[in-house]
């Protein structure tokens, strides 16, 4: 069967990718607006649940009113070892690594018979990228080198377009054409797939809050968060090609930068006479301003792509409502509802700087131009949903020196169903592309448990958290077709690229140590 392909094949060598100005996609934005449970381990140990409890360090970054809380000072420090289940060593990637998870102190200063002004600092790793991921399937026919074909005959690749990825230079340069500009179709058989991430987001909370009568507790905190993340991938394929057999991927890739952003909160006891308290929070987004680097090889030929580029992120805003209540001295008990639009990140591409005269300061400041991919930002509204957060948890103390810990959380998908990481955007985000694997997480469920021990003005407290997390892997788009005459029928046809799904699981144990001191 011949086939005449409705588009101009072009020639294509693998060259250097210049620095310049775009974004990300929407599934590097929805790595980045995750958010781990971390803190302090009697924090973790309770699940989180302390917003409208109060009088807890961790708190300082979930409702800030809970620092309003305390009646002393307190200093506290946390190390953490993370274990992933099933993990395996690659790379910089391993299975244990130890992390240090928290610190932070609060000062309390006293305003009234019954009223108190607290400040406080605390540091916390609120993302945790550690996680080396596999996986392997059958190809029956398709590949990532027939994608970069299907969307060169669906006329993607005209004037180098925003659609023609780096990767998709790679195959164009190296195998779609021979060195007499020939076409070839390269199905494929099986793949494997290994991946290494590495690095943490850590956030940095500056607090203020305060207390009206010992009924109502406010708080506003200032978090700045700092962005360090890698990966290393490699994606092998098997091609039943005579011309070529099988391809290798490489690619590296990281982050850095920083965020900030604004939390405020209000605790209230509707009873006078009852413990019972109510908690209300709201976080700004995240404002990330980021450098993304990455080099990207093929084959034995090291053949390279790379680039660097700056961008902006917004996360969504975040909204909570927590309850909280005590029995005598010896029962806690905390609940936490939280919700996050993901539809709402924003990937903005940095338009330019300009310097404007301040008069005050008698010199000029810089100010930086942004805007919205709005190409991305619909995709990012079609592909990520409102993510509801359930935190449960309760403290027992058996006596002043002993307090035992529970907790249970439940975080609903972030990604919808049919949620694909879309190689055909006219969107820098496509044009940077490196890799065109995507995961769609499932729910995420975390138990929680752990214990103090209290002695003078010291506590001591472990804690023990199991997370797990299904999800559906491929290894480009799942579905993409492109049309074609067939000269013998003059007919249109069809060419199909499918890939199936493959289930990964992210399921991870931690272990935490706090040594807290009050003064």
């Amino acid at each position: 069967m011949k086939k005449t392909y409705l588009f101009a094949v072009m020639a294509l060598s693998a060259m250097q990718m210049q620095a310049q100005n775009a974004t990300q996609d929407t599934y590097v934005g929805a790595a980045l607006a995750t958010e781990d449970l971390n803190g302090t381990a009697r924090y973790v140990g309770m699940g989180g649940a302390m917003d409208a409890l109060g009088a807890e360090i961790s708190t300082m970054g979930s409702n800030p009113a809970g620092i309003g809380l305390f009646r002393k000072g307190q200093v506290s420090a946390t190390l953490g070892v993370n274990i992933q289940e099933e993990g395996k060593t690659f790379q910089d990637g391993s299975k244990t690594h130890v992390s240090f998870d928290q610190a932070g102190v609060v000062f309390c200063s006293r305003t009234g018979k019954s009223s108190y002004l607290n400040f406080g600092f605390n540091y916390h790793k609120n993302r945790n990228f550690n996680h080396v991921l596999f996986a392997a399937n059958a190809l029956n026919g398709s590949s990532q080198s027939s994608q970069t074909v299907l969307k060169d005959m669906n006329g993607l690749f005209l004037n180098r377009g925003l659609a023609c990825s780096q990767l998709d230079d790679l195959y164009l340069g190296n195998m779609v054409l021979d060195e007499n500009e020939i076409l070839h179709d390269y199905a494929g058989n099986a793949y494997d797939f290994t991946r290494a991430n590495t690095g943490y987001i850590g956030e940095f909370d500056f607090n203020i809050s305060g207390n009206i009568k010992n009924r109502l507790y406010l708080g506003l905190t200032v978090g700045v968060h700092s962005v360090r993340y890698k990966n290393y991938s490699e994606y092998y394929e098997t091609l039943s090609s005579q011309e070529i057999t099988d391809v290798l991927i490489s690619d590296n890739h990281k982050i850095t930068g920083h965020g900030i952003n604004v939390k405020a909160g209000l605790i209230f006891r509707p009873v006078e006479e009852s413990p019972f308290r109510i908690g209300v929070s709201v976080a700004t987004p995240t404002f990330y301003r980021l450098t993304t680097e990455n080099y990207t090889t093929i084959g034995t030929n090291v053949d390279r792509e790379s680039a660097k580029e700056d961008f902006r992120f917004n996360t969504p805003w975040k909204f909570g409502l927590s309850l909280g209540h005590t029995v005598g001295d010896y029962l806690a008990l905390g609940a936490v509802y939280e919700y996050a639009d993901y539809g709402a990140c924003d990937m903005r591409t940095i338009d330019g700087g300009r310097y404007n005269y301040d008069y005050y300061y008698d010199d000029y400041t810089y100010y930086e131009n942004s805007s919205s991919d709005n190409v991305m930002k619909r995709h990012t509204e079609n592909t990520l949903k409102g993510v509801s957060t359930l935190k449960l948890g309760a403290e027992f103390k058996a006596d002043k020196s002993l307090a035992i810990r529970i907790g249970y959380n439940y975080v609903s998908p972030m990604y919808q169903e049919n949620g694909v990481r879309d190689q055909t955007l006219q969107s820098p985000g496509v044009y940077y592309a490196s890799t065109t694997h995507y995961i769609n997480w499932k729910d995420t469920h975390r138990i929680t448990a752990g214990v103090g021990f209290s002695f003078d003005k010291f506590r001591l407290d472990l804690a023990y958290q199991y997370s797990m997390r299904k999800g559906d892997f491929y290894p480009f788009m799942k579905d993409y077709s492109a049309a074609f005459i067939d000269e013998d029928t003059n007919q249109t046809m069809t060419l199909n690229n499918h890939c199936d799904a493959v289930s990964v699981k992210d399921n991870r144990h931690q272990i935490q140590c706090s040594l807290t001191y009050s003064f």
